[in-house]
């Protein structure tokens, strides 16, 4: 097997998104642009992989996963071009006569199949290879001149195309294969005598075929290849993988009861029949077991949910959620860095942080864990099969012993015991007859003022 290399060009400015983020950093489903290229990147088992960024990008290098393990980072000082990208490169892939791929940081959506059947057409006998894609309006994007035999002649950029090659409906994607045993004389022959003044990598397909070397093309749908350059591109870019994910999770065993409105992350994990209701969000790092309903309008993130439960609608689960087999976490409630255990109860309207439910407890309406008290953040403890009153407030640290009720309205700021009852609110006072008394006193009052306005 021909090993390959892979070289990500990440260097350009990004100046149409407007933005002080670097445009690779911008996200779509949770996860920067750069990072979904990574990925596919990984899937082809590269044995070098190198990223080409721009001089002013160290927050790009500092964003990379886990600290990108065998990347190679070159810089091109000089932004002259996609040519001159690569030939920065080429000090790290010193000795390499494999695959050279060369991919582009904004181009996020490429699939892994899509780039082997690029390296097949290269491994069929020709030096190089390009992929090609027909887009419904291809003004924008530079031009792939064939010869009588198919084989590929040149590539016309769109600010160098006359009126001929303007018509020819089979588009360059800046995305290709080169045979590394020729790469480094290739680059070395390119000039700059064009409409932007720059090395266009494009031109190494003119440079190889005056060598006598064969180039060749491979097809990919207009989606794989879309290139972002502003935030349109970006939400259509976002638009097109969801769909990719929505299915994907319908494949898997998962009901979307209306896929459209429901939002994916790149990582979410949904188990096999999981419902999810309209309108959810699935922020990164969530992972659903079997068997679970999620109902609408929820929104999760960073959060695990096991095996049966049921969440929502109008339910909150944010980083460090932990939701056991068959716990339910009703409308409008929060859950944030707590683990809810098996069976427990949070219906309504409660907010439960840096916590833990024990099995079978249940949380009354407008029950809130206390947690932070403006310098730390503690840790409150609610036992096996306790029971949390309404409308109560736990003041953490502290901890609600195994079978344990809190009455309503309590403000717990201290232990209870496991199967103790504890009532931490005023001692209700009854007046017999005045609320009859406040109505009459009142009611004359604004008699009087009538009259007095009226004289």
């Amino acid at each position: 097997m021909t090993e390959t290399a892979i070289v990500i060009l990440a260097a350009g400015k990004g100046t149409r998104m407007k933005s002080r983020l670097p445009k690779v950093l911008h996200a779509i489903a949770g996860q920067p642009l750069l990072h979904h290229v990574l990925s596919t990147a990984r899937g082809l088992d590269p044995q070098r992989l190198v990223l080409v960024l721009g001089p002013d990008m160290e927050d790009v290098a500092a964003a990379l996963p886990d600290g990108a393990p065998g990347v190679d980072i070159a810089i091109q000082s000089e932004r002259l071009g996609t040519g001159h990208a690569l030939q920065m490169a080429m000090p790290a892939l010193s000795g390499f006569s494999g695959d050279v791929l060369v991919l582009y940081g904004d181009v996020p959506l490429i699939t892994a199949e899509t780039l082997r059947a690029l390296l097949a057409a290269r491994r069929s006998g020709a030096a190089l290879a390009v992929l090609a894609f027909e887009p419904e309006d291809s003004a924008a994007y530079g031009r792939l001149i064939l010869g009588s035999d198919r084989k590929l002649e040149r590539i016309v950029e769109r600010l160098d195309a006359d009126a001929a090659a303007a018509e020819i409906g089979l588009c360059n994607s800046g995305i290709m294969a080169i045979d590394g045993a020729h790469l480094a004389a290739l680059l070395e022959a390119l000039g700059k005598d064009n409409a932007k003044g720059e090395y266009y990598l494009t031109d190494i397909v003119a440079g190889a075929r005056a060598r006598g070397l064969d180039c060749v093309h491979a097809m990919a749908s207009a989606e794989e290849v879309m290139g972002i350059n502003d935030r349109v591109q970006l939400a259509e870019a976002e638009a097109a993988l969801q769909g990719r994910l929505r299915c994907r999770a319908m494949e898997n065993g998962a009901t979307l009861i209306d896929p459209a409105s429901i939002w994916l992350s790149l990582d979410t994990e949904l188990g096999e029949d999981v419902t999810i209701g309209p309108n959810t969000v699935f922020g990164p790092g969530v992972r659903i077991a079997d068997g679970v309903e999620i109902r609408a309008f929820c929104h999760l993130e960073g959060a695990t949910v096991e095996t049966g439960a049921i969440i929502g609608p109008y339910a909150r689960l944010r980083p460090g959620a932990e939701i056991g087999e068959g716990a339910r976490v009703g409308n409008f409630v929060e859950v944030k860095k707590a683990r809810v255990e098996k069976g427990a109860k949070i219906n309504h309207l409660s907010y439960i942080g840096d916590a833990r439910v024990g099995a079978g407890a249940n949380i009354g309406a407008g029950t809130i864990t206390c947690n932070y008290d403006g310098f730390t953040k503690s840790l409150s403890d609610i036992g096996a099969g306790a029971f949390i009153g309404s409308n109560s407030a736990l003041v953490a640290p502290v901890v609600i012993g195994d079978g344990a009720v809190v009455a309503a309205g309590s403000v717990i700021t201290e232990d209870v015991a496991a199967d103790a009852i504890a009532v931490a609110r005023g001692k209700q006072v009854e007046r017999a007859g005045a609320a009859a008394r406040r109505r009459d006193k009142k009611s004359g009052r604004e008699k009087k003022k009538s009259e007095k306005a009226k004289g």
